[in-house]
C-alpha cells in the first residue's frame, strides 16, 4: 500500500516536472546576444558601458552585455520585444516621412496657389476698371447738346405752380415706364439715381453754388450735380454768353459736370429779401427724376464728400436738429433746412405748395419743412453733417457735442465736419467786405490751455474765411462779386 504510494507521488513529480520544463521553454530567459543596432553605435573603449561593472564585476561579461533599453530598473526586453520596437521605430519613421513628403508637397504648391490668387486679383482690378471706364459720364456740356440737337428744343423751366406736377418728370419709384434698370457702377450702386442740388435766385448766390459744385467735383463725389436758377441768366443749351453770371453758368456745366436746370424764382411780396427767396430750395422735392437729393445752402462750405447719405433708408425728407438754437430761452427743438436729403414726390411738392400759399410773413422753407415733417424727419447727425462757424467762437460747446462731458477740441471737431455753414450774426457772410477792425473784434479768443495760450479756435475761424475767399477767386474770379478785405495774415490773427 505504501509502495503504491510512492509509485503515485513519484508519477506525480515526474508529470509535474515535465509540464514545467515544457512550457519554460517558450520563453527566453536569457540576455539577447550582443548586437549592434542601427539605432546603437558599438560601445567605445572606456565608455560607461566598459567602465562601470553594471551588474556583473566580470570586465568582460560587463562589455558583452547590451545597455539595457529604459535603463531605470525595470525589466530588460526580450529580443522578441526588442524586434517589436524595432519595427514599431520603422512604422514611426515611415508616417514621419510621409508628412514631410506631404509638407513639401504643400509647399511646392504654395506658389501655384499664390500666383492663382494674385491672377484673379489682376482679372478683378481689369473688370473694374473697365466698368469704372464705361460708366464714366460725359461732360454735361456734351450731353446737354447732344439733347438739344435731338429734340431741337430747350428746357420748360419749372413753375411754382401746384397744379402742373405733371410737366415734370415723372418719377420712377415703381414706375413702369422706367422699368429699364440702369447699368450700375462698379460698387454695385448707380449713382446717377442720386444728386447734389444747389438753388440760386440772383447773381451774388450764383458764384457760391459754383464753388460749392467745384469742391463736388474737385472730391471726387459720384452723383450727379444739378443747379437750379433763374430762367433768365442763361439758356442751359447755349454755348457762349456775354454775362458774368452766363458764363459761371457754362463753366459749371463744361468743366464740374453740371446739369443746368432753369426755375421761376420761389418768392413773395412783403417778405424779409433775405430769406424770402430761399423758398427756391424746395423745389428739390420736385426733382423727380432723381431717387434722392442733397440739398446744400450755398452760404456754406463742403469739406468732405457725402454720398453715403444717399444710401440712407427711405424717408420722404432726412435733416439735422438745428443744435444751436438750444440755447434759446426756452429752447427750440427744431429741425435745419441747410442741409436736406429730399425723395422727390409730386404727392410731396403739392403739399409743399399748398402749405407755401397757408403760412405767416414770418414763415419761410425752415418753418414749412418742419410744419410738415417734424414727425416723420429721418434725423441725420448735426455732427459731422451741419457745423455752425459759430461754434469756433462759443464758450460751451454742449449742445453741439451732445454732452457736458465730452471734451471740446476744435481739431477733433474741424476733421469729422463735412458740411459748415457761415453763421456768425453779427458778422456778415464771407463774400461781403469786412473790415479788418470789424474782423479782429468778432474773431475768437484765445485761451488757456495748461498755462499755455492756445489760438486754435482763431486760427480755425480765420482759415474758414480766408480759404473761402481764396476760392471764390480761384473759381469765379473777375466774374464774381466783390470778396471780403483780406488784412495781413499775422495781424490778423494777432500772433
Amino acid at each position: 500500500m505504501v509502495s503504491s504510494r510512492f509509485r503515485f507521488i513519484a508519477l506525480m513529480a515526474v508529470v509535474c516536472m515535465f509540464l514545467f520544463y515544457r512550457s519554460a521553454d517558450r520563453y527566453d530567459y536569457r540576455y539577447p546576444e550582443t548586437k549592434t543596432y542601427e539605432s546603437q553605435s558599438p560601445a567605445a573603449p572606456g565608455s560607461q558601458a566598459e567602465a562601470s561593472g553594471g551588474y556583473f564585476d566580470d570586465a568582460k561579461d560587463a562589455v558583452a552585455m547590451p545597455t539595457p533599453v529604459g535603463g531605470d530598473g525595470g525589466l530588460v526586453p526580450t529580443q522578441a520585444a526588442v524586434v517589436d520596437e524595432e519595427e514599431q521605430e520603422t512604422e514611426e519613421e515611415e508616417t514621419e516621412e510621409e508628412a514631410e513628403q506631404e509638407k513639401a508637397q504643400e509647399k511646392d504648391q504654395e506658389p501655384d496657389r499664390v500666383k492663382e490668387q494674385e491672377d484673379e486679383k489682376e482679372k478683378d482690378a481689369e473688370r473694374w476698371q473697365d466698368n469704372q471706364t464705361s460708366q464714366e459720364p460725359k461732360t454735361a456740356q456734351a450731353s446737354t447738346l447732344q439733347t438739344e440737337q435731338r429734340t431741337h428744343q430747350t428746357p420748360a423751366p419749372y413753375t411754382t405752380q401746384a397744379n402742373h406736377p405733371a410737366e415734370t418728370t415723372p418719377s420712377h419709384h415703381g414706375s413702369a415706364s422706367n422699368a429699364t434698370i440702369p447699368r450700375p457702377s462698379a460698387d454695385g450702386v448707380d449713382w446717377s439715381r442720386f444728386a447734389y442740388t444747389q438753388y440760386v435766385t440772383n447773381a451774388e448766390y450764383l458764384c457760391n453754388s459754383v464753388m460749392m459744385f467745384e469742391t463736388l467735383h474737385r472730391l471726387g463725389s459720384r452723383p450727379d450735380r444739378v443747379m437750379m436758377y433763374p430762367q433768365w441768366m442763361l439758356d442751359p443749351a447755349a454755348a457762349t454768353a456775354d454775362t458774368s453770371h452766363g458764363l459761371l453758368l457754362i463753366k459749371a456745366r463744361d468743366r464740374y459736370g453740371v446739369k443746368l436746370r432753369p426755375i421761376e424764382v420761389q418768392s413773395r411780396a412783403g417778405g424779409d429779401a433775405t430769406w424770402a427767396e430761399s423758398f427756391t430750395k424746395l423745389l428739390a422735392f420736385n426733382q423727380t427724376q432723381y431717387d434722392r437729393v442733397l440739398s446744400l445752402d450755398s452760404d456754406g462750405m463742403v469739406l468732405q464728400p457725402m454720398d453715403e447719405l444717399f444710401l440712407l433708408p427711405p424717408a420722404p425728407v432726412a435733416m439735422p436738429r438745428a443744435y444751436w438754437l438750444l440755447n434759446d430761452d426756452p429752447p427750440q427743438r427744431v429741425l435745419s433746412s441747410q442741409l436736406m436729403l429730399v425723395q422727390p414726390d409730386p404727392v410731396e411738392f403739392d403739399r409743399i405748395m399748398h402749405k407755401m400759399d397757408l403760412v405767416g410773413q414770418n414763415d419761410y422753407d425752415m418753418e414749412i419743412v418742419n410744419q410738415l415733417y417734424y414727425d416723420s424727419a429721418l434725423i441725420l447727425p448735426h455732427r459731422p453733417y451741419d457745423m455752425l462757424t459759430a461754434e469756433y467762437r462759443q464758450p460751451d460747446h454742449a449742445n453741439y457735442l451732445g454732452s457736458d462731458r465730452e471734451p471740446w477740441d476744435p481739431e477733433a471737431a474741424l476733421r469729422e465736419a463735412k458740411f459748415v455753414h457761415f453763421s456768425d450774426w453779427p458778422v456778415p457772410k464771407p463774400w461781403i467786405p469786412m473790415s479788418l477792425e470789424e474782423q479782429e473784434a468778432s474773431q475768437p479768443n484765445c485761451t488757456a490751455i495748461n498755462g499755455k495760450e492756445s489760438c486754435v479756435e482763431r486760427k480755425i475761424w480765420n482759415k474758414f474765411y480766408t480759404n473761402f475767399a481764396d476760392t471764390r477767386q480761384r473759381v469765379c474770379g473777375s466774374v464774381a462779386t466783390p470778396i471780403p478785405m483780406r488784412p495781413k495774415r499775422r495781424s490778423w490773427l494777432r500772433m
